[in-house]
């Protein structure tokens, strides 16, 4: 048996080969390019670029792993959350994707928290109107470009754009459903009440499945397009946090992931929806039945690593990777930074003060800092931001009994370091990481029967290869930081809002 597992990101789009195993065959990656921004926030990709992509990614992968389209068992597809993909009723594209990170519907999030009312809005979505949302996208569409909005016959999630391609089926499953603040996440289903607010007939979108059920079947001209073999099943899949969970083995109660990506993302898993009524963090519904999460999202987080380094360098040989020679001039300073503290708020900030017009701060500077001061600042504040998270989860009684470490926060040993002293526990690495594109390749072999439910999956194939533990010294250092660390965001906000004045 054979699976495969496609995930449509922002930069490109990746597509997993497993065995039946769960171990990893091949992989094969295509990039989109970069998104276009017309206007200052604004953040648009045409879906075409993701098909074409698709259309690239699969064969390579097939070929790499030196398997034919017509070994494949199951595919499942994940990718970037809360797009808006809209269609004319013959299924052709009507403009370009507004995507996940786009920026334009401050007005509309504030609309829609007075049309249903801030409780209200939460009690039905499970989540406040934030401009990531997909439904704050059609309301400005609505609003700004009507002669658009009249002939849209179909709203659909960037993911379930390439399921249409594949398979002709309009369909999405309940994680990437839960982004759009449009779903009952805990009833698991559209909702009614968001939709007549919104004037949307029930038509215009898809039909909404479990993760690993069977959504569709590859189409004659989706075989011929990807070299894949008609008539293989397209199991639902999750979007790309689901998944990535899911590829982590973050299923059950108590087990936490945290991720650092261009954005930085704790996620756990609940026995059932758990509702801040601050609307700090998100509840979405996850990759398997009866199974809800929760995750707090730091806007930038591996960003911020990335701003310094394209603004100020990397010292040392040019042969080696500009962030291994950031971390190796990083661990020339000392734990705390000698009291450098680094508010990674380069995007505004999501969890926990969902606040767009944040900035970021490095605060505390003296003559005796230096370059591996700032850095090792960065890395710090970039672990305090998400530590924020887990001081959500304890005021809400989430529990938190192991942490696995996800994306470029794995990967070097200084910030996996950093990370355990900061949440002040432990921390796993994975034996395999290979990021959403893998959760969906499990999710594909629940689907078609190789194993028995997610959890089974996950069980059989998901293993941590090492633990980070905190270093005892540095614990009480950083928890004083931390607290420091807190009283940044609220000292500097007046000052942020009368630079926009």
């Amino acid at each position: 048996m054979k699976l495969l597992g496609i995930d449509i990101g922002t930069g490109g789009t990746r597509a997993v080969l497993l065995d039946g195993d769960g171990r990893v065959v091949s992989s094969a990656t295509a990039a989109h390019p970069p998104f276009a921004s017309p206007h200052a926030g604004w953040a648009e990709q045409n879906p075409g670029d993701w098909w074409a992509a698709v259309c690239i990614a699969i064969p390579e992968c097939l070929t790499r792993g030196k398997t034919s389209g017509g070994e494949i068992s199951g595919v499942a597809l994940t990718g970037q959350m809360h797009g808006l993909v809209l269609l004319d009723r013959s299924g052709s594209v009507l403009r370009p994707s507004i995507i996940w990170c786009d920026q334009r519907t401050e007005v509309e999030c504030h609309e829609i928290t007075e049309a249903m009312g801030a409780a209200r809005l939460i009690e039905l979505t499970a989540n406040p109107a934030l401009t990531n949302f997909t439904l704050p996208k059609i309301w400005w569409v609505q609003k700004n470009e009507p002669e658009i909005w009249a002939r849209a016959g179909t709203i659909l999630l960037p993911k379930d754009y390439i399921r249409l391609r594949l398979s002709g089926s309009r369909a999405t499953d309940v994680a990437d459903a839960s982004g759009t603040l449009l779903f009952d996440v805990a009833n698991r289903k559209w909702s009614r009440a968001m939709m007549e607010a919104s004037r949307l007939n029930a038509d215009l979108l898809p039909s909404v499945f479990e993760s690993s059920e069977v959504s569709g079947h590859v189409s004659e001209e989706g075989a011929r397009a990807t070299g894949l073999r008609a008539g293989i099943p397209i199991v639902a899949g999750a979007g790309d946090q689901a998944a990535g969970a899911v590829g982590a083995g973050i299923v059950r109660a108590g087990a936490v992931s945290a991720t650092i990506g261009t954005s930085g993302v704790v996620f756990a898993a609940t026995p059932g929806p758990v509702h801040d009524p601050a609307g700090r963090i998100h509840t979405f519904c996850h990759a398997m039945p009866q199974r809800w999460h929760v995750m707090g999202v730091t806007q930038a987080a591996g960003y911020s690593l990335r701003w310094f380094r394209d603004q100020f360098g990397a010292t040392g040989d040019p042969a080696q990777d500009a962030y291994e020679r950031m971390m190796k001039e990083a661990s020339a300073a000392p734990a705390g930074a000698d009291g450098l503290l680094w508010a990674p708020y380069l995007m505004g900030e999501r969890t926990p003060y969902l606040d767009p017009h944040a900035r970021g701060a490095l605060v505390g500077i003296s003559a005796a800092h230096t370059r591996a001061h700032v850095i090792r600042a960065i890395l710090e504040g970039v672990a305090f931001s998400l530590r924020d998270t887990l001081t959500i989860f304890a005021e809400l009684n989430i529990p938190v009994e192991s942490i696995r470490l996800g994306g470029g926060g794995a990967r070097g040993a200084l910030w996996r370091q950093i990370q355990a002293d900061v949440y002040g526990m432990p921390v796993g690495l994975l034996e395999v990481e290979e990021g959403p594109a893998y959760g969906a390749a499990l999710l594909a072999g629940v689907g078609v029967g190789n194993w028995t439910s997610v959890e089974n999956a996950c069980d059989a194939t998901v293993r941590v290869s090492r633990l980070i533990s905190p270093e005892p010294q540095h614990v009480a250092l950083m928890n004083r930081q931390y607290g420091t660390y807190r009283k940044l965001y609220p000292a500097l906000r007046d000052i942020w809002r009368d630079g926009r004045s």
